[in-house]
């Protein structure tokens, strides 16, 4: 089960300080808000408590305002790879057991053990991602791409003091970290599950991430796209952060590749295919996300990914040199300590697709970061047999120090890639209004609220929402 990595910074990733450190020691969907809910509360409180998961209405507030689940934290060291991989349950066939066809998953109320190993699934499909027929069906790459952004778009939204305490009811922790944890909530006004993100701020300050908390919030304001997580309020109080965001019940994707080793081919398509749309939004709007991995993915109770974990991101209209990311995913550029753009996360897309094919990252060494940067700037990448030629085609035009060849760096910018033969079968129009069966359901049988697929914690004994003296807040000016 998931810990809710990219919510508080666990795992694999590294601050700037750190990777610094490192190399010189080493050498080189649309949601209602709260308050709609509220307004509508006595003459349509039922509708509201039962409303489908991908019109979620927003946690009411006394003042109106949402809630959206928060991203996960990361170690600083990778996990050796053996680790991640140990106890997966593979087929003989090489693959992944723990795949259900999309053709016989049900929904997460069904009978059977939806999303749960089936005997005779070993070799997960997802055939609506494929076009259906040569009935017209075809869509065009730019009109997926004005499809996407369509969808996407959103006026900025004002989410500063929207919430307190008093809005929620605790539940649960879903996740903890270096800074602080993310707790389950249930909003008392609509009655709607949502993950609050609570950041002591003494560990911010002291931690030096201020910049990159600030960073977080205001990007996750500026978002609004059915791939991405989305941020619905914020507060403070004298000694911390909140950040109120969606609860996305499937927990993270790591976990489920850490049980299936390795995915299908068109398993990693569709994951690829999801975060590519996603990518292409934020690089519409000049975001760099720099932090992508599998760890940051999570799944919502239909299969469907949001990314999470907004630390790193950053408004990069034109170039940047900050040192920042996972040592596994940083793209040459960025090890090289050269200024670098969005194409940073083109690459970190290839390092994705690979370890979802192959189950380990192509410059993983031993878990020593150090070798994992002296392999990146070797940039030799040896592609197992089992890969598709097609995907090893896309890989080696994603994962190469050559700026001028990286495809969505290139003139075509993401067009490039979603026009890649490996992505062929994929209908993007209809992949953005998530009009495409998942080819994994994560099992979520509880309703709403259900977060099995997160481990237990133990419970936050301090209290929240104290009154007193206040050092830091001047250091939060937005929360």
């Amino acid at each position: 089960m998931p810990s809710l990595g990219g919510l508080l910074k666990k795992r694999r990733t590294k601050d700037s300080q750190t990777l610094s450190k490192e190399l010189e020691a080493g050498s080189a969907q649309t949601q209602t808000s709260p308050n709609a809910a509220e307004d509508h509360h006595n003459h349509n409180h039922h509708h509201h408590l039962f409303h489908h998961h991908h019109h979620q209405p927003q946690p009411a507030t006394n003042s109106g305002s949402s809630t959206n689940p928060p991203s996960q934290p990361q170690n600083s060291v990778p996990q050796e790879q053996p680790n991640r991989s140990s106890g997966a349950e593979k087929s003989s066939d090489g693959q992944v057991a723990s795949m259900q066809s999309a053709v016989t998953q049900a929904s997460p109320s069904a009978h059977h053990t939806s999303g749960l190993p089936q005997p005779n699934a070993n070799a997960a499909s997802i055939q609506n991602i494929i076009h259906p027929s040569q009935q017209g069906a075809m869509h065009s790459a730019s009109s997926g791409h004005a499809q996407s952004h369509h969808a996407a778009r959103s006026d900025a939204r004002t989410t500063k003091g929207k919430y307190s305490l008093d809005d929620f009811t605790l539940q649960r922790t879903l996740g903890t970290g270096s800074f602080g944890r993310v707790h389950l909530v249930q909003s008392k006004h609509n009655h709607r599950f949502y993950a609050v993100k609570v950041l002591k701020k003494a560990q911010v300050v002291k931690m030096k991430q201020i910049e990159h908390t600030n960073d977080e919030r205001r990007m996750l304001n500026r978002v609004r796209h059915p791939f991405l997580i989305t941020l619905w309020g914020t507060w403070q109080d004298s000694r911390n952060l909140y950040m109120v965001m969606d609860f996305v019940e499937g927990g993270e994707l790591f976990s489920l590749l850490r049980k299936s080793q390795r995915f299908p081919n068109p398993v990693a398509k569709f994951y690829a295919a999801e975060v590519t749309l996603a990518l292409e939004y934020l690089h519409t709007q000049n975001i760099i996300y720099r932090d992508l991995k599998p760890e940051n993915l999570l799944l919502d109770r239909h299969g469907h990914l949001k990314i999470t974990d907004f630390g790193f991101a950053k408004e990069v209209p034109d170039i940047t040199w900050t040192l920042c990311g996972t040592p596994d995913y940083l793209a040459p550029e960025v090890v090289s300590s050269k200024g670098y753009n969005k194409s940073v996360d083109w690459w970190s897309l290839g390092i994705l697709i690979f370890e979802m094919l192959c189950g380990f990252t192509p410059f993983w060494d031993s878990g020593s970061p150090v070798k994992i940067y002296e392999n990146i700037l070797r940039g030799r990448v040896k592609y197992p047999p089992y890969l598709h030629p097609d995907a090893v085609d896309l890989l080696s035009q994603l994962i190469t120090a050559d700026l001028t060849k990286r495809l969505g760096n290139l003139h075509g910018g993401s067009d490039d890639v979603k026009n890649h033969p490996w992505f062929a079968e994929v209908t993007w129009d209809r992949l953005a209004r998530k009009d495409i069966d998942a080819p994994y359901v994560p099992p979520i049988r509880g309703g709403q609220g259900d977060a099995s697929q997160y481990d237990r914690y133990p419970e936050e004994t301090e209290q929240y929402g104290m009154a007193g003296e206040d050092p830091h807040g001047h250091l939060f000016p937005d929360f």
